[in-house]
């Protein structure tokens, strides 16, 4: 039986490191320790300053090993230390077989509470975070384009920088300001400590006493700031030497899993297009019945890397996040017919609801869906986190029950609730930016050209399609070079 133990490892009322036990017959033990340590806590003039100080925790050595040692170390084990930041959230996790445990976990705590803090170490980490904005990122449009749109959407807010940083403000942090960093935020109030597998309570218990060498800390977080309200259309376009056109759109949103509203937000997301599925209502009308593109879909949470996964990372839990659609690359003279055709879809959707049968056949889905994200004890022990920070039951159990008493007609109030049909921010990644954004503020139609034949009831829908108004003046269109973008 899954044992989920929530304990509070501290004496002190101010310090509260929370621990997620559950312990399992598995050979494997699963390792997450996520640190309330985000972006959001660098300091104003050194955003990357929490990206590069995990990137040294998870990539250079310990007071007595080099990195080298160390990855020579886990070599043998098969395991490894993976680190993830985010805006709030900063993840270090690992797995091993039970027989390499003690082994593994000596390395995981030294590189935790041992750093070496090398200036090589640092030099090569902040080489590589600055080749990830400059090369890496700006190399792929499809990434690009989502990081601009949430930077954009959270302009003038704590989150409103990448959480990488910029090329210009890594090259200024110094080894000095991660050790601060580190000193100031990795603490037992900002830590939440998970296991689970096939180890022992001994074990735990010697984990638990290992971390509360952290300094107490009194979990101090900066006042949230709620993004500015849009108050009309706007759009970014990254020029780009580039065969395609890469657009994303979105807007900022509380919907988060805190709220009750949240089941059926994911339902009207994952009608508009699960990630990566070939049954979304927007990859059938502009893939399927046009053949646009490879593929459309929706959020309703942060999804960085999903050009490389099938399905979403935990530990990225927010108090704010974005309703985003991702319109995979096209031809460059059906980027505007693209645009207007998934607004049309969601205006649609505003006007005339959710269909019944759509309705009912996403809910069976998403009833199913958290078996399949829940499959391995990390996964488990991810979103048994972020269940703990968002104050919500198990998360399998949580959708469970809601899904049940959810009704078509509360799924409808949800979409006039909280989906927009304007005051929304588009990005795109295209070649001529100054022609594309002629295009999207004229107010002229777009039609589309196909190389084979089309229904009757697809052309005579286009016509509505191609005048569909995008409400972008030339002054809400903004044209920035490739090679500035994260500079």
């Amino acid at each position: 039986m899954r044992l989920a133990c929530f304990l509070l490892a501290a004496a002190s009322a101010v310090a509260q490191m929370r621990v997620i036990s559950e312990p399992s017959k598995s050979p494997q033990v699963s390792c997450r320790l996520v640190f309330l340590a985000g972006s959001v806590l660098d300091p104003p003039d050194k955003p990357g300053a929490a990206y590069l100080t995990a990137m040294m925790l998870a990539h250079s050595g310990t007071t007595e090993l080099s990195y080298q040692q160390v990855l020579d170390a886990m070599f043998p084990m098969a395991a490894r230390l993976n680190v993830q930041v985010d805006k709030e959230m900063v993840t270090f996790s690992g797995s091993v077989h039970e027989e390499n445990l003690e082994a593994y976990y000596r390395l995981l705590k030294a590189m935790l509470l041992e750093p070496g803090w090398r200036a090589e170490d640092f030099d090569r980490v902040r080489d590589d975070a600055i080749n990830f904005l400059a090369v890496s990122l700006r190399n792929n449009d499809e990434e690009l384009a989502k990081e601009v749109l949430e930077n954009d959407i959270f302009q003038a807010t704590p989150y409103g920088h990448y959480s990488v940083g910029t090329v210009s403000s890594l090259r200024q942090i110094s080894l000095n300001d991660i050790k601060q960093f580190y000193r100031a935020h990795y603490s037992q109030a900002n830590l939440i400590l998970g296991i689970a597998g096939g180890y022992s309570m001994p074990f735990l218990e010697r984990m638990k006493h290992d971390f509360r060498s952290l300094p107490e800390g009194g979990g101090f977080r900066p006042r949230d700031k709620p993004p500015s309200l849009i108050m009309h259309n706007r759009a970014i376009i990254v020029e780009k030497d580039t065969r395609s056109v890469a657009l994303s759109f979105g807007f900022p949103t509380l919907g988060t899993r805190a709220n009750p509203d949240y089941p059926a937000l994911l339902l009207i997301t994952s009608y508009l297009g699960q990630h990566r599925s070939s049954v979304g209502h927007l990859y059938n009308r502009m893939r399927e019945r046009r053949g646009l593109n490879y593929g459309d879909y929706a959020y309703i949470e942060y999804f960085p890397r999903g050009m490389f996964q099938m399905e979403p990372s935990p530990n990225l839990a927010r108090h704010y996040q974005t309703f985003q659609v991702w319109i995979r690359p096209v031809e460059p003279p059906n980027a505007v017919f693209a645009l207007r055709l998934a607004l049309y879809e969601i205006d649609k959707l505003y006007t005339e609801g959710i269909p019944e049968d759509g309705f009912a056949r996403t809910k069976e889905f998403l009833t199913k869906f958290p078996g399949f994200l829940m499959r391995s004890k990390n996964a488990q022990l991810g979103y048994a986190i972020d269940s703990i920070y968002y104050g919500i039951p198990n998360y399998a159990e949580y959708l469970k029950i809601h899904l049940e008493k959810l009704t078509r007609e509360q799924v409808n109030h949800a979409i006039h609730r909280y989906l927009r049909r304007d005051k929304i921010v588009f990005v795109a990644v295209a070649k001529n930016a100054e022609e594309l954004k002629a295009k999207l503020t004229s107010g002229a139609p777009s039609p589309i050209s196909y190389n084979s034949e089309k229904p009757p009831d697809i052309l005579e829908e286009d016509k509505a399609v191609e005048k569909f108004p995008l409400h972008l003046e030339a002054d809400d269109v903004t044209v920035v070079p490739v090679d500035k973008v994260f500079e």
